[in-house]
């Protein structure tokens, strides 16, 4: 039996069955199976990509089935993976991707599915390139299935940004990210960073509109200078968080929700490792990645420590950092499991944003500023907290910025979108407290 393909269902078990993150099986896989780098690159390859076409998967498979109701979830799983390889993978032969999803349901205790399973994906596999078409283009259901995405979330996409905006945001989501790395210009120049990861056979472009910071590809801890320090990866979106706020050396800095340290480690750097930076996360297992990530970059000036956002600080600061927690709806392409949240709780996360955001604000000095972001792009966790803040604070008013692209933040916030800024969703506001 194919291990990779038995190893690409148990993570889509884990994923269903006890909402684990995609990003944080790949190591489990590789020790439970016994699995080589090319068997782990097509396991998480398959399971990865049932994940993102999840539904359009189950569309298919109950088109040919009259019992798709009755269909156990593992042998599911079992289906969407051969469904899966059989639609989009066109390196994998048809008889394997039948025959292996046969193989398993026998040995993982579903023999009498078997024949079912090999029935559907046949079907499947004699249609596969002339596929029935998805009915009610047009229509919010029509993106739904394609693209895998809860109908309510496609709904608000549409309200928000249009039936053709929101179906290239939900392309793009299914799309594989590119790995940004930001210099460490405290050690090194862009310049010279890409050269050495040329010499080792890196292609790493500059990014197309963020300075200091390269497109790579590959396993980031296997890179020239990884351990050295000379970089760390960031999102450009989280990157341009902290640029908004324009770091001098000397400056005191809070970054309050602080882990893995990107935030932290960008504005390190940004102040030349000169002044002060308080790092903080709920977690002690959190405080030591930000702790080993500044050993690493040879960042000394970042004191982190475990709190609470919501609980008192005892000093005042010339800039704070608010990238608080949220639905994560911006960063669906790293982890498409998110999708399938359920709808309340994003509907939570705005009492909580608010706590937070009211608490830092106490920390700020006359003058200083506060960067409020998050990794979604719903409206309800973005502006109208920040309306609603400023409307109770008028010491505060909304700072227009201007990204590394020239593009105007008019409004003192914007969203960035996957589809057209070629970044996680995200959204960023700029406060300055006049008083």
């Amino acid at each position: 039996m194919d291990k990779a393909r038995q190893a690409a269902v148990f993570a889509l078990e884990r994923i269903r069955r006890d909402g684990a993150w995609s990003s944080a099986l790949g190591d489990v896989m590789k020790t439970k199976y016994g699995l080589d780098q090319r068997s782990l690159a097509l396991a998480v390859s398959i399971s990865l990509g049932v994940t993102q076409n999840t539904a359009l998967l189950d569309y298919y498979i109950d088109l040919y089935s009259s019992a798709s109701s009755k269909i156990e979830p593992k042998v599911r799983d079992i289906m969407r993976t051969g469904a899966y390889q059989l639609i989009f993978m066109d390196k994998i032969p048809a008889s394997a991707a039948v025959n292996e999803s046969v193989a398993l349901c026998k040995s993982l205790g579903y023999s009498r599915a078997s024949g079912f399973c090999n029935a559907i994906l046949r079907r499947l596999s004699a249609d596969k390139t002339q596929l029935p078409d998805i009915p009610g283009k047009g229509t919010a259901e029509y993106l739904s299935i394609k693209y895998s995405h809860p109908l309510w979330l496609v709904q608000y996409i549409i309200s928000r940004r249009g039936y053709d905006a929101a179906e290239a945001f939900f392309a793009s989501n299914n799309s594989i990210p590119d790995t940004c790395i930001q210099v460490n210009t405290l050690k090194i120049s862009a310049q010279e960073l890409i050269a050495r990861l040329k010499a080792s056979g890196i292609e790493c472009p500059e990014h197309p509109w963020l300075p200091y910071c390269i497109v790579a590809s590959g396993s980031v801890s296997a890179m020239d200078g990884f351990y050295e320090g000379l970089f760390y990866v960031q999102d450009p979106a989280a990157k341009c968080a902290v640029l908004a706020a324009e770091l001098t050396p000397g400056m005191d800095i809070l970054d309050a929700c602080a882990a893995p340290g990107g935030k932290s480690f960008a504005a390190a750097i940004a102040m030349k490792n000169k002044g002060h930076i308080d790092s903080c996360d709920l977690h002690d297992k959190k405080i030591r990645l930000i702790n080993d990530g500044a050993q690493r970059l040879g960042i000394d000036i970042i004191n982190a420590f475990p709190h609470d956002a919501r609980l008192p600080y005892n000093r005042q600061y010339d800039a704070v950092i608010c990238d608080v927690p949220c639905s994560g709806y911006g960063v669906i392409r790293k982890k498409p499991e998110i999708r399938y949240k359920p709808q309340k709780d994003s509907a939570a996360m705005p009492p909580i944003q608010e706590t937070i955001l009211e608490n830092l604000s106490q920390y700020v000095k006359p003058g200083g500023i506060i960067i409020y972001s998050t990794c979604t792009v719903m409206e309800e966790e973005n502006e109208c907290v920040v309306r609603e803040f400023l409307r109770t604070h008028p010491e505060f008013s909304a700072e227009r910025f201007t990204l590394p692209s020239g593009e105007e933040a008019e409004n003192g916030y914007i969203t960035f979108w996957p589809d057209i800024h070629g970044t996680d969703g995200f959204f960023v506001s700029k406060l300055r407290r006049d008083k």
